[in-house]
C-alpha cells in the first residue's frame, strides 16, 4: 500500500467521519488522471479492434463531437455501440491491457485507499462513468468494485456478441437517471457521498448529501465553490 501524506490521510480520514452508507464514484478524472474512454477510443482505432469502416467514420464523428456538433451523451453512447458484432471477450480483454499499460498508473493513490476503507467500512460504493462499461470493469479491478456496483456506458450483450441496443449513458443527468433504480434499497435512493471532477458529474453531486469535487475542471470547481461543496485536489506523485 501506497504510503501517504498527512493531507491525502486527512481527507480520507473526513469521508470516513461522515459515515457514509452508500458512496458513488465519478471515474476519470476522479480516480485517476485522465480519460481512460477516450484514451482507449483512440487506442483501439490504432489497434484496429474494430473495423477500417468503423476507425473512418469514428475519427470524423469525434471531431464533429470536439467541434460542438455532436452532444456528449451521444458521443459516449456512441463509443460503445461502434462495437457491435464483435465478441464481448475479445473487447474487455483489449481493455484489460489497455488500461494496465496506459490509465493504472495514474491512479490517486488516495482516491484508491479512500474506496478500499470506505467498503471495508461496509459501504456500499457504486461506479459511475460515461465510458465504455468494458473499461470501467477493468478499472475497477485495482479497486475491489465488483461489476454489479458499475453503472457505465452500457450495450446489450446476445450470446456474448456486442449488440447496438443501448441500455443506458450515465452523464449529466442520465448519472442521476442511472444512481436511482440502483439505490432502491437506500431509504431517499441517493448517495451520502458523491465524487466527481467535471460538469457532467454536476447533477450526481448535487443529489448527494455530502459532495466532493475532486480534482475538478474549472467549470465544476466554480459552481463548487459556489455551492459550499469540498474541494480536493489529489496529490501527483
Amino acid at each position: 500500500m501506497t504510503l501517504l501524506t498527512s493531507r491525502q490521510t486527512e481527507f480520507i480520514e473526513s469521508v470516513l467521519r461522515l459515515s457514509p452508507r452508500v458512496a458513488a464514484f465519478d471515474c476519470d478524472g476522479t480516480l485517476w488522471s485522465g480519460d481512460a474512454g477516450e484514451g482507449f477510443f483512440w487506442w483501439e482505432l490504432d489497434q484496429g479492434l474494430v473495423s477500417e469502416p468503423i476507425v473512418r467514420w469514428a475519427r470524423s464523428r469525434y471531431a464533429d463531437y470536439k467541434a460542438g456538433q455532436v452532444a456528449e451523451e451521444l458521443m459516449c453512447g456512441e463509443m460503445v455501440t461502434m462495437h457491435r458484432g464483435l465478441r464481448e471477450e475479445i473487447v474487455q480483454q483489449a481493455c484489460d491491457a489497455y488500461f494496465a499499460q496506459g490509465i493504472a498508473q495514474n491512479i490517486f493513490p488516495e482516491m484508491r485507499q479512500l474506496v478500499e476503507r470506505l467498503r471495508a467500512s461496509g459501504c456500499d460504493v457504486w461506479a459511475v462513468s460515461s465510458s465504455n462499461q468494458w473499461v470501467i470493469r477493468s478499472a475497477m479491478r485495482y479497486f475491489g468494485i465488483p461489476q454489479d456496483r458499475i453503472l457505465a456506458a452500457e450495450v446489450a450483450v446476445e450470446n456474448g456478441t456486442i449488440t447496438d441496443q443501448l441500455i443506458q449513458v450515465p452523464s449529466g443527468p442520465g448519472k442521476v437517471e442511472a444512481i436511482r433504480p440502483a439505490l432502491k434499497s437506500s431509504p431517499d435512493c441517493r448517495p451520502d457521498c458523491a465524487f466527481g471532477n467535471a460538469i457532467w458529474d454536476r447533477e450526481m453531486l448535487a443529489m448527494s448529501k455530502h459532495p466532493f469535487a475532486i480534482n475538478p475542471n474549472p467549470d465544476l470547481k466554480e459552481i463548487a465553490v459556489a455551492s459550499g461543496w469540498t474541494v480536493y485536489q489529489p496529490e501527483v506523485e
